[in-house]
């Protein structure tokens, strides 16, 4: 592999380890400011999905911790035992955040849609293209070919991972302008409800960044490759 890429390699791996520290700290201190209200993240949950017309979806529990995510195959709200069943401002966030994709699969956002596309070749490309990026650097003289293939996956990948950006500051977005236009929090909740949402978004920038940054990486030992044939 190379010195670059260890030092990319291990910068990448500080900055997702610093946000998502930072995160997990956010949500702890959150999850300790309990909700006037009294609603938990499961009531929160159906009650943005009622006020935006939306009666298909199914709120539901899944076992572990940040599990929480929207299936738009079957139409289900999943949230983390935590955040289903607790009332604080870090659950309502979570809660409220899963709805706004909720939202976005109903009203056809665009970039939700082309995310949706993109998962099953994504799915493909993740299983094999590690194995033919490894197999295209060891054989980069012989077959460069076997290295491009790996990097038009990588680049797949990337490509998906720049469209998750856009699908999960909407998501947000929706969720606080309901909760601050419904008046479902007092002005210090949603205050931790938006500082929660905006670490958690950054977990994906760090994660897009370092996409872009690696299959720049692989893009330079091709070229370099070619250079030399």
């Amino acid at each position: 592999m190379g010195m670059g890429y260890i030092i990319l390699a291990g910068m990448i791996m500080l900055a997702s380890w610093l946000v998502s520290s930072r995160l997990k700290s956010k949500f702890e201190q959150y999850s300790k400011l309990h909700l006037q209200n009294g609603m938990s993240g499961a009531e929160i949950a159906q009650k943005m999905l009622q006020d935006n017309g939306i009666y298909d979806v199914k709120v539901i529990s899944t076992p572990g911790r940040l599990t929480d995510h929207y299936n738009p195959v079957d139409k289900t709200v999943n949230l983390s035992e935590a955040v289903y069943n607790q009332r604080n401002a870090a659950a309502a966030a979570v809660a409220a955040h899963e709805c706004g994709h909720a939202v976005q699969h109903a009203v056809g956002y665009q970039w939700l849609t082309m995310r949706s596309k993109l998962v099953p070749f994504v799915n493909v490309a993740s299983s094999y293209m590690q194995w033919i990026l490894l197999g295209g650097i060891l054989l980069l003289n012989s077959f460069p070919q076997l290295l491009l293939i790996g990097i038009i996956l990588f680049a797949a990948t990337t490509v998906f991972s720049i469209i998750t950006l856009p699908v999960e500051y909407d998501a947000s977005y929706r969720a606080l302008a309901w909760l601050d236009n419904k008046r479902m929090l007092t002005q210090q909740e949603h205050a931790g409800a938006k500082d929660a949402l905006k670490w958690a978004a950054r977990t994906y920038l760090v994660a897009a960044l370092g996409s872009i940054a690696t299959l720049l990486y692989y893009l330079s030992i091709y070229m370099g490759g070619s250079r030399r044939d």
